[in-house]
């Protein structure tokens, strides 16, 4: 077969992505047990993330601001179709815990499914780790406009 890229970048973003999945139950963050502040500083790891922005040059600090500097790297992530769902995933529950760990009353919430998502005081639940893929595949949300617009709710 032959080499077409834009069919090879449109192959890309058709795939099914792989997510994460916790197994416990409940809720996250909110309540100030210790089992919960646990699993979210594990959700809050982003192990892959963590280590492409350090090859980058850029510390995450688990600040709003980090969110912008993710924004602003190169995506060479793009370049490797087994690495791409992996950052993006990461991507999204970075992207979630900046939002537990500064948005007043945001907790993690998990789904039936085992995936993690935010809610919001609101009531309001985000998947982050949609968003995260999105931002990984095309650039685009980026992810400190979707804390913008989390942060404002």
């Amino acid at each position: 077969m032959k080499n077409i890229p834009f069919l090879d970048n449109w192959l890309k973003r058709r795939d099914t992505a792989h997510g994460t999945a916790v197994v416990a139950p409940g809720a996250v963050g909110a309540d100030g047990d210790s089992d919960t502040e646990g699993l979210a500083e594990l959700l809050a790891e982003c192990e892959l993330l963590r280590s492409r922005a350090g090859d980058a040059g850029l510390e995450l600090d688990d600040s709003p601001a980090s969110l912008e500097a993710l924004d602003q790297l190169t995506p060479r992530w793009r370049d490797d179709p087994e690495e791409l769902p992996w950052l993006g995933n990461d991507a999204g529950l970075y992207l979630g815990s900046v939002i537990v760990r500064t948005v007043p009353g945001a907790a993690w919430q998990l789904w039936p499914s085992g995936q993690p998502v935010v809610r919001l005081a609101s009531g309001r639940e985000i998947n982050v780790v949609e968003f995260g893929l999105d931002w990984a595949v095309n650039g685009a949300p980026e992810l400190s406009q979707v804390y913008a617009e989390v942060s404002e709710l």
